[in-house]
């Protein structure tokens, strides 16, 4: 099976001018995906690969940075996706926790919204709330810490 060179070279290049991470393109039964490898550093910004690399398969998800912030004492929650934190149900209500509250298994800790969808973000255990590592309407990547739970 041979594809079109130049047809990967352009899909690359809407790759990058768009500043995105995959293109995927289908006609007949070929299908050709071009995606690029991104690294989340521990500052939570997102780095480019220097080339894009062409599957012919779907790529594994990107897995968290490998650094951590600095040491966190007590249980960490993380974000299970990419979105915006919110820490009350709607603009002007009360926050769904504050540093001190005592929380139980299961309760809301915030909201992460991904793609006009709110995602409650639960306390894997009871717990005191330690630190708020996020502010209301933050966007948040995967495996950032959200609150650390004492």
């Amino acid at each position: 099976m041979s594809f079109d060179k130049e047809l990967i070279r352009e899909l690359a290049q809407i790759l990058a001018d768009a500043d995105l991470t995959e293109i995927e393109v289908s006609e007949g039964g070929s299908t050709i995906r071009v995606a690029r490898q991104v690294t989340v550093v521990a500052s939570q910004s997102v780095a480019p690969a220097h080339a894009p690399a062409v599957a012919a398969a779907p790529a594994a998800a990107a897995a968290p940075a490998a650094a951590a912030p600095a040491a966190v004492s007590g249980t960490p929650v993380t974000s299970p996706m990419v979105g915006t934190a919110y820490l009350s149900p709607e603009p002007g209500a009360a926050s769904f926790v504050r540093v001190g509250d005592r929380v139980s298994k299961g309760q809301t800790l915030l909201i992460v919204e991904a793609m006009k969808t709110m995602n409650a973000i639960p306390s894997p255990r009871d717990g005191v709330v330690q630190k708020l590592a996020v502010e209301n309407g933050q966007p948040v990547e995967y495996g950032e810490i959200l609150v650390v739970l004492e």
